[in-house]
């Protein structure tokens, strides 16, 4: 990158021969193929009334079977299976593995990918319950928020890293979208085999220890986490100087800070490009660095360059966060202010 706001020249890694502008051809997004691992979650949503305080303590009572409401219940998939998701919805070929448990939750999270359009491997473990996550809302409004969790044993991991090596050779970009569940226990030796095999490698990272991810194309913190790991900063000359050492010491190609109502920055070893949030009223933002990571790794399987790419999932964040919950984007959503311009100069 040459200045902020220069397009970077030459080819991301995974840029197929002749491949079409994906800025003026939404269909190239279709010839993506993408793999998607990370921990498997259930996102489930109560809805009900309000109109009470319980007697029993000084809390609400959410009446969940009210005539009013003939919606009372919804499950999408949540964590990387949210990530899967939305890179489908954006009509990649997608590929999701993962670890759930052998009970309810695990067998409606398959049906609802398989829904999605994504082709899941979902290892199933006796010894876990799958993840879920338990939303109740009242008026649009999140009351609570009850999660159900256990960690897989290293059994099956070792597993789901064969399972790996052998979709690897399948996609054109890798997304490793980690919540700290354990279903990335091996990530240090996933990366290291995409590399070999010479396919970028996109991380959601969780928690403080970097280290892990070293080697990755591209690491894309949100603002709490980076400063967790780097520390906070005054201005910003010095959180670029804090950006580019992590990105210097975990030999990234990239590092992609979402910065919520400040937009997002790129930061790659010829400088810094920050791309505005878009102006649009907010609903939720919960699922947003889903939306952006898959995103991003489709227009890069679709052939972008890594700013392009990056304009692209931040005009995606603006989309998602109008939306309530985890949700995804259209291409038809996406690319709307694109196919006005074509139209107009087609006139």
């Amino acid at each position: 990158m040459q200045r902020e706001g220069a397009k970077q020249k030459g080819k991301t890694p995974g840029r197929r021969a002749g491949a079409s502008s994906f800025m003026l051809h939404p269909s190239a997004l279709r010839k993506a193929r993408v793999l998607v691992v990370g921990d498997a979650m259930l996102d489930r949503y109560w809805y009900g009334e309000v109109d009470r305080i319980s007697p029993e303590a000084p809390v609400p009572v959410v009446k969940i079977n009210s005539n009013k409401n003939k919606n009372k219940e919804d499950e999408r998939p949540g964590g990387a299976a949210n990530v899967a998701r939305n890179a489908a919805a954006l009509g990649a070929r997608v590929s999701f593995l993962s670890v759930v448990g052998a009970d309810e939750a695990g067998r409606r999270l398959k049906t609802l990918l398989r829904r999605e359009r994504v082709h899941a491997e979902l290892h199933r473990d006796p010894t876990i319950k799958t993840t879920v996550k338990l939303r109740v809302i009242s008026r649009h409004h999140q009351l609570l928020r009850v999660d159900f969790e256990s960690r897989p044993d290293h059994e099956v991991l070792r597993s789901k890293f064969r399972a790996f090596e052998r979709m690897l050779r399948r996609a054109d970009v890798v997304i490793l979208s980690d919540y700290g569940k354990g279903g990335l226990t091996h990530i240090s030796r996933m990366i290291s085999a995409a590399r070999r095999a010479r396919k970028p490698v996109l991380v959601d990272p969780k928690g403080e220890d970097y280290s892990r991810y070293r080697n990755a194309t591209i690491i894309t913190p949100n603002r709490a986490e980076f400063s967790r790991v780097a520390g906070g900063w005054g201005d910003e000359r010095e959180l670029t100087g804090r950006a580019q050492r992590l990105r210097r010491k975990l030999n990234a190609k990239a590092l992609l800070i979402t910065r919520s109502e400040e937009g997002m920055t790129l930061y790659q070893a010829g400088g810094r490009l920050h791309v505005p949030a878009q102006a649009i009223e907010v609903s939720d933002v919960s699922g947003a660095g889903d939306t952006v990571i898959a995103t991003l790794g489709v227009a890069l399987a679709a052939g972008a360059d890594i700013p392009d790419a990056v304009r692209l999932a931040n005009r995606a964040a603006g989309i998602k966060v109008s939306k309530f919950g985890t949700a995804v984007v259209s291409p038809e959503e996406l690319f709307a202010e694109t196919t006005r311009e074509s139209r107009k100069k087609g006139r």
